[in-house]
Formats: C-alpha cells, sequence, structure tokens
C-alpha cells in the first residue's frame, strides 16, 4: 500500500472517529434534559401546581416544570417517573391539577425541534463531513466515481512550446521523424502513392539523451494535440484498471485525431511474455489490450504512437511486430559536433563571455548526453552568480564540468603533508605516462585539490578529436595510464595505499571487455564470452561460458593487468627525474594546466 493510499485512509478512519464523537456530543447537549424523581415527588410537585404538562408513556411518566432552567434553551427540562399501577387515582389528580397539557404519548407530542436536532442536524452534518472528505479525496486522489479513468494531460498547439531547433544532437532521429510529420501536414501526399505512415514509432536510448523531448518536439512541428502518459501509469493494483486506461486513452485519442500519443518507459507495461517465472495478470492484460488497440486503428486517421525505452531487449515481440511498434529511432548519445550543438541550444539564454569557447567544452564532456550538458550549462552559471560575474566566463563552465565529474571543491579536507605527497606522485604517475605514450589524450589538468565525489586529486585527459573506433593498442596504454598512478607511490614512497581503488577497478574492467567482448585476445580468438545484459544501461555483463573458461579469463586478465603493471613501472623509472621535479612543482602550485605541465616536463624527460 503506498503512503498516499495510508494517508487518505487514515483521513477517513479520523473522520468516522470524529463523526460519533460528534453525533454522541450533539445527543448529550441538545438531546432531552431528563431528571428521573419518584411517583411521590411527581404527586407532590402536581399538588403544589409546579408542573406545566405531562405526558404519560406506557409505565413512564415525562412532566414539565412550569419554571425552566437557561442551561439548554432547545429542550426544556423534563421529569421521569415510573408510574406506579394507580391509574383512577392519577388520572383524578390530573384532571385536579388543571393543567395546559396532558396524556397521550411521547412520539405525538415530539416537537419540531427535538426532531430536526435528533435526526436531521446529525444526519445533514454526516452528509456535509461526507461531502467534504469526497472533494479532499477526489483533489489528492482523483474522483473515486471515474476510477480506471486516465489522467493523461492534452497538450495543445503552442502548449509544448518544443520544436525541433530546440533538439539538437540528434540529426539523425530527426530525419526519421520529420516523416511523421510531414505525414501529419499532408497526408495526401502519402495515400495518393498508396503509403501508409507507421502506426508507431519507438524512440530507444540511453538514459537522458532527450527521446521524451524530441516527441514533444513531433507534436510542437506537426502543431496537433499531444497525449502524455508514462508506462508504469497504466499497470494499477486491480486487474482491469491499466486496460481500461489503455481504451480511455485511444478513445480520446481517435476523437482529437490527427494528434500524436506519447508513452513514456513503455517496457513497464511491454516486458516479453516469454520465460517468465511469475505472472501479473493486471501487466499482461494492459499490454494486451494495448496489442489490440494498435490494430484497431487506422494509421492514415492522423493517430501516431510514440513510445520511449532504454531497455528495448525486454520488450514483448508482440509488441515490435510489423504493423505496431514497426519503426525504431535511436536516440543515442551525441558525438562532438552534438555536444557542442547543445551547448549552443542550453546557452541562449545564459549571459555569456565573448571568450566562449563551446568547442573545447565539447572536447571535454565526451559521452554526456544532453540531461548532462543542461546540468552542466546550469551550474555553470550559478558559479557565476557565486563568483559575481557578470557574464559565465570559461573559467565557470570549466569548474562545472569538474564539479560534474568530481564534485565540488571539499574545503573542510586538510591533506597532512605526507597525503599530500602520496597524492602528488600519483597524480603526476599518471600524467607522465599519459604524456610519454603515443596512443593516449593530451593531459588537459591535473590538480591535487580533494573534491566531494572521494577524489582526492584527478588527472585530466582531453581527447583532440571524436573516436568511434578504438585500437587494442590504445586500450592497452589507457590501462597502462591507469595503472601509472599506483606504479609512481612505489617507485618514489616504496609503499601503496588505498588510492588506487578506482584505477584498478577501471583496468579490470577495460581488460576484460578486450577479451570477453572485444576479441582481443589470442587464446580466445573472437569468441564472444560476455554479453551485455542492458546494451543502454550501464549493467553488469552476464557471463557465456563455462566455468573452466572464466577461470582462464581471470587468468589472462591478471596477466595482462601485470604486463601493463611493470610497463607503466619501466616508464616512470627511466624517467624519475622528471617524475620527482613535476612532483615538486605540483606540490607547490596544486593544480597544474596541461601546457603548463608539458613546458616543465619537457625540461627533464630523458
Amino acid at each position: 500500500m503506498s503512503s498516499k493510499t495510508k494517508r487518505n485512509w487514515n483521513i477517513i478512519l479520523i473522520a468516522l472517529i470524529g463523526i460519533f464523537l460528534l453525533i454522541t456530543l450533539l445527543n448529550s447537549f441538545f438531546g432531552p434534559q431528563l431528571e428521573e424523581i419518584s411517583y411521590s415527588k411527581l404527586l407532590e410537585l402536581g399538588d403544589s401546581g409546579q408542573l406545566s404538562e405531562v405526558i404519560i408513556d406506557g409505565n413512564k411518566i415525562y412532566s414539565s416544570p412550569i419554571v425552566q432552567e437557561k442551561t439548554n434553551p432547545l429542550f426544556p427540562k423534563m421529569y421521569l417517573t415510573i408510574s406506579i399501577r394507580d391509574d383512577e387515582n392519577f388520572a383524578r389528580r390530573l384532571e385536579a391539577w388543571d393543567l395546559d397539557n396532558y396524556g397521550g404519548k411521547t412520539e405525538d407530542t415530539t416537537s419540531v425541534t427535538s426532531t430536526f436536532t435528533s435526526w436531521v442536524l446529525p444526519l445533514a452534518i454526516l452528509v456535509g463531513l461526507w461531502y467534504f472528505l469526497y472533494k479532499a479525496m477526489s483533489k489528492r486522489a482523483g474522483n473515486p466515481m471515474e476510477f480506471g479513468k486516465n489522467k493523461e494531460k492534452v497538450y495543445a498547439q503552442k502548449s509544448t512550446g518544443v520544436t525541433f531547433q530546440d533538439v539538437a544532437g540528434q540529426t539523425e532521429a530527426k530525419e526519421q521523424l520529420k516523416e511523421i510529420v510531414d505525414f501529419l501536414h499532408t497526408p495526401d501526399r502519402y495515400t495518393v502513392l498508396g503509403a501508409t505512415m507507421p502506426k508507431g514509432a519507438l524512440l530507444v536510448g540511453p538514459p537522458g539523451t532527450g527521446k521524451t523531448l524530441l516527441a514533444k518536439a513531433v507534436a510542437g512541428e506537426a502543431k496537433v494535440p499531444f497525449f502524455s502518459m508514462s508506462g508504469p501509469e497504466f499497470v494499477q493494483m486491480f486487474v482491469g484498471v491499466g486496460a481500461s486506461r489503455v481504451r480511455d486513452l485511444f478513445t480520446q485519442a481517435q476523437k482529437k485525431a490527427p494528434c500524436i500519443v506519447f508513452i513514456d518507459e513503455i517496457d513497464a507495461i511491454g516486458k516479453s511474455r516469454a520465460n517468465q517465472a511469475t505472472t501479473n495478470d493486471e501487466r499482461e492484460q494492459t499490454l494486451n489490450q494495448l496489442l489490440t488497440e494498435l490494430d484497431g486503428f487506422d494509421s492514415n486517421t492522423g493517430v501516431v504512437i510514440l513510445a520511449a525505452t532504454n531497455r528495448p531487449e525486454v520488450l514483448d515481440e508482440a509488441l515490435l511486430r510489423p504493423g505496431r511498434f514497426d519503426r525504431r529511432v535511436i536516440v543515442d548519445k551525441p558525438d562532438l559536433k552534438g555536444r557542442e550543438e547543445i551547448f549552443k541550444v542550453h546557452t541562449k539564454k545564459i549571459t555569456l563571455d565573448e571568450n566562449i569557447d563551446l568547442l573545447t567544452l565539447a572536447k571535454t564532456t565526451a559521452g554526456a548526453v544532453g540531461a548532462d550538458i543542461a546540468n552542466i550549462v546550469n551550474e555553470a552559471a550559478l558559479l557565476a552568480v557565486k563568483a559575481k560575474h557578470d557574464k559565465v566566463t570559461q573559467g565557470d563552465f570549466m569548474e562545472a564540468i569538474e564539479v560534474n565529474i568530481a564534485g565540488a571543491i571539499k574545503k573542510d579536507r586538510i591533506l597532512s603533508p605526507h597525503e599530500k605527497k602520496a597524492v602528488s606522485y600519483h597524480e603526476i604517475g599518471h600524467a607522465l605516462v599519459a604524456a610519454l605514450l603515443d596512443n593516449t589524450d593530451p593531459v588537459h589538468k591535473i590538480t591535487i585539490i580533494p573534491r566531494t565525489k572521494g577524489a582526492l586529486g584527478y588527472t585530466m585527459q582531453l581527447p583532440t578529436e571524436e573516436k568511434y573506433l578504438v585500437t587494442k593498442d590504445e586500450l592497452l596504454d589507457r590501462v597502462c595510464v591507469m595503472l601509472g598512478g599506483r606504479s609512481a607511490e612505489e617507485i618514489a614512497l616504496n609503499k601503496i595505499s588505498t588510492g588506487a581503488a578506482n584505477d584498478i577497478e577501471r583496468a579490470t574492467q577495460s581488460v576484460r571487455r578486450m577479451i570477453t567482448l572485444y576479441g582481443m585476445s589470442n587464446e580466445f580468438d573472437m569468441m564472444a564470452l560476455e554479453t551485455k545484459a542492458a546494451e543502454y544501461l550501464t549493467a553488469k555483463a552476464i557471463t557465456t561460458c563455462s566455468d573452466e573458461t572464466s577461470t582462464k579469463i581471470d587468468e589472462l586478465t591478471l596477466s595482462i593487468i601485470k604486463e601493463q603493471h611493470n610497463r607503466a613501472l619501466t616508464i616512470l623509472k627511466n624517467n624519475r627525474v622528471a617524475l620527482d621535479k613535476c612532483t615538486e612543482f605540483l606540490l607547490e602550485k596544486e593544480t597544474l594546466e596541461g601546457d603548463e605541465f608539458i613546458d616543465f616536463l619537457n625540461k627533464y624527460k630523458a
């Protein structure tokens, strides 16, 4: 049970308790104020002329005094007496008392005020409280009378506010989607030749690459309504609710045609039904209803279904067959040019310094997606405000990139002289090996200032060009650079520390991929030994070999790591003077730019 559901039930329980207490209070306050008296006391009061009326109800006698207390104006005080079988005598007494009213039953003499306060008022309060709770629950969880209805938002022509100009770094994806926009604008061009538009397009790619933004851009370019729902919104606790929501969504879409229907995270309802150990009737019924709806409408009506996922490998085959989601649009991580274009889009609203170099920023953010770059641009603006700059400078952007990679500067972490020296040798070890090898990216920056993400220092390398293929020699050189930090500690300090944990992890992972995925070992040739569990997510690889082969993979991985470790040791030993001098220089300045480091290294390298 969700926290929202628990809160709703708590409100209902508290309200019921409150209603019960209120009715009890009303009965005690507004109900008849009865005082039980004896039969002799009743006769005494009547004989003395202190009673105004007497009401007989079976063996009970109700009487009202002439002088009333002002404690409860709605209900006068009454006496209750259990009668004694003395009917003739009591009847004569009543005649002698000469009362305004006597005889009858309580039901016949109950006043309008009594009826109102005993029944109508509590009932009105109960209805009022129920209506208040109904309105409150409707605001919090939707209208209870519309259980199973959709809550999707319909964006009108100008509501999305997004066009293809707002989407950068996805040229190929936009080209594929432009056909959909053109079809929605001029369907006659296609129908004349007998062409039909694909009913559905599946946007596939890593998180943060702009799949939702692209879907909004299609609606914005086509100037049609935009229906948007997330896959988890269809899957509910009760069987049949999700299917009902699917039917309702398509019914509304066909009424608004031409339009765009966008289902985000479709893997929540579209998972494959094959090889399922357990079943989920609600999810399967929702998927079956979605398949039925995809088959039940004509694409020429102008309803186009777009869906997004970063796990296409788990989708049901029936969902991907021709006639349903029969077009797959890859929304991958942007390349160098794409990242530069994304920077241009996100910096339109930023006041930039005239010396901003977006190409350098794009090179520095290799592997970043659109969401990462948007975050970097915003972080740079925040840093400029903190520094009281009139414009966002290149330095603000570089600092924002470092914050994104390693975290903010940790000002309260002060390293001891020994730790500072160890970190300096470690980082110079990385930089020196990178500078002396042929197949590595140039050193851009070295720092020993601690960061909040755990880095006591780091060495940043900046690629000179975008690479789509990496050779075996380049991978081995990268591993050698990763192991250069620990190697420098061994040579200069004759000790090893915990600072190389991340280097060791990345080096081991890189070597294993060379062996199991890239076929770069002589022993296993081009045999695939692992497979990716999720192509667009950083999921752990799944081993597809025997235990004996796994043991050989471990042995081969260790031998390659040892080889590159010894290689790094040899490079640093041959350049021991440069290692010591550069370390002293880094200790003095704490941060070295790439050009500064290379100029200093050239004076001492062997």
